[in-house]
């Protein structure tokens, strides 16, 4: 049987579609393009935004349209949170929510012969354990791999949905991420990005919350008692260590932290490991203290800041993505005037601005001063000029530096190969295809496109 797969939102959720993907070929199913014929249609879901949603049902019903009698199943954030809503979207035939993707397979199998609407959605609660779904042996890129390393989210911030969609925080076996890094190397990957829900959270389910100024040691549940440096190594810190010490020429990369866990102390105790990107997302999400307080976001502007400054004093040019929302409840003009204040102020190499988007369930759904959409819009795209014009910036002070790049692919019209430097700016360099998925030592010289020209050393 032929089955097509459609996945929305963040990068979890792409290495989860992976992850069953190599499931059904195991099972002898044909794996083919989203807009191809297919017996089964899989769509994995966001729902961080209403747009998600619509996006979500949009597909669906485009598959139908492809294949009237094929299966479509909806999993992920959505059919987690709204299963009804899913079940009740003309043409669906299987939802599972977050914690039944693994079971995808069985539960197609079951509706072969059973032919009736399947609903596989446990409560929130109930989502306490890791959902181990294999190890991945391959991804659609051959040169950046993505680790799952950890689920779920216990800071429910004040707009968002994702910790009722995922459940609590549980951390991935440190061996089976290891043995999937390797597995991965073997396969030829250069790049590992460590990736979860909420990354920083890795370890520290068990009663201890978060490296505090100060503090020396956390309880013993979120610690690596098995180091025998002298150094208690705890939190993603654990994986970092196990995955610095591997053989092989590759590099490591963590997706998403957040600085109520990442503080300025923590963040420099990852320098130290040499295999580790100079490179961090660092969600700040607002410059304003009042509007992070609203959110639920337990650091002020001044503390997010401290980690920026120290990252760039170790290196002026340490990269630093991250995420920002405009038009939150009660967002004064003042309020997004800090916001673009510390865009500029912070030099980051990537912003994403999200326009507000009101979620049902969550605190800031309820919260008066509700801002009309084109205020956000307009606030949005102002702040997206902002953005650009400081990555620019942020380009322009790498000129004349030589920055390790890693090709990712090569673009025949142009002749250019393209790739990212270990603190993330893409770069165009005239060379031949054969440089793709390895790295080169490259010479900035120029701006080009969103990124630099570069030229290759050696």
């Amino acid at each position: 049987m032929k089955i097509a797969f459609h996945t929305l939102g963040c990068k979890v959720n792409q290495y989860e579609t992976q992850a069953l993907k190599e499931q059904f070929m195991q099972r002898g199913y044909e794996i083919v393009g989203e807009n191809d014929f297919a017996d089964i249609y899989v769509v994995n879901t966001c729902t961080v935004t209403g747009l998600s949603d619509r996006k979500s049902r949009q597909y669906i019903r485009r598959a139908k349209k492809i294949n009237p009698d094929s299966i479509t199943a909806v999993i992920g954030c959505y059919a987690q949170v709204s299963p009804d809503e899913a079940k009740s979207i003309e043409g669906v035939n299987i939802v599972a929510g977050t914690n039944e993707k693994h079971k995808l397979p069985d539960y197609i199998e079951a509706y072969v012969k059973s032919k009736g609407v399947d609903c596989h959605v446990r409560e929130r609660d109930l989502l306490t354990e890791y959902e181990e779904t294999g190890v991945i042996t391959s991804m659609d890129s051959r040169t950046r791999a993505y680790i799952k390393v950890q689920e779920g989210c216990d800071r429910f911030c004040s707009y968002c949905i994702i910790p009722y969609a995922r459940g609590a925080v549980r951390s991935r076996a440190k061996d089976d991420i290891i043995k999937e890094a390797k597995s991965l190397l073997q396969q030829g990957f250069k790049e590992l990005v460590l990736t979860g829900i909420n990354t920083a959270l890795y370890g520290l389910e068990k009663g201890y919350d978060g490296p505090l100024p100060g503090e020396t040691a956390p309880d013993e549940g979120g610690a690596d008692l098995s180091d025998t440096s002298g150094d208690l190594v705890y939190g993603i810190e654990i994986i970092v260590k196990a995955l610095n010490e591997l053989p092989g020429d590759f590099r490591i990369r963590i997706g998403s932290l957040e600085p109520n866990v990442i503080n300025a102390d923590y963040a420099r105790r990852l320098l130290k490991y040499e295999r580790l990107c100079p490179h961090l997302h660092l969600s700040l999400q607002s410059g304003s203290e009042r509007i992070l307080k609203a959110m639920n976001r337990s650091y002020g502007p001044e503390d997010y800041m401290k980690i920026v400054s120290m990252l760039k004093e170790h290196d002026p040019g340490y990269g630093i993505t991250t995420d920002i929302i405009v038009g939150f409840p009660g967002e004064t003009e003042e309020d997004f005037r800090a916001s673009c204040d510390i865009v500029e102020k912070a030099g980051f190499c990537k912003v994403h601005v999200f326009r507000y988007s009101k979620r049902k369930g969550t605190k800031a759904a309820e919260m008066d001063g509700q801002i009309p959409p084109d205020v956000k819009a307009a606030r949005s795209e102002e702040l997206i000029r902002i953005s650009e014009a400081t990555a620019a910036r942020f380009f322009a002070e790498n000129l004349g530096s030589t920055r390790r790049v890693l090709f990712e692919r090569y673009d025949d019209e142009t002749g250019l190969a393209e790739g990212l430097t270990d603190n993330y700016i893409k770069v165009y360099c005239e060379t031949d295809p054969s440089r793709c998925n390895s790295f080169a030592d490259v010479e900035l010289i120029e701006l080009y496109r969103d990124g630099v020209k570069g030229r290759i050393r050696g």
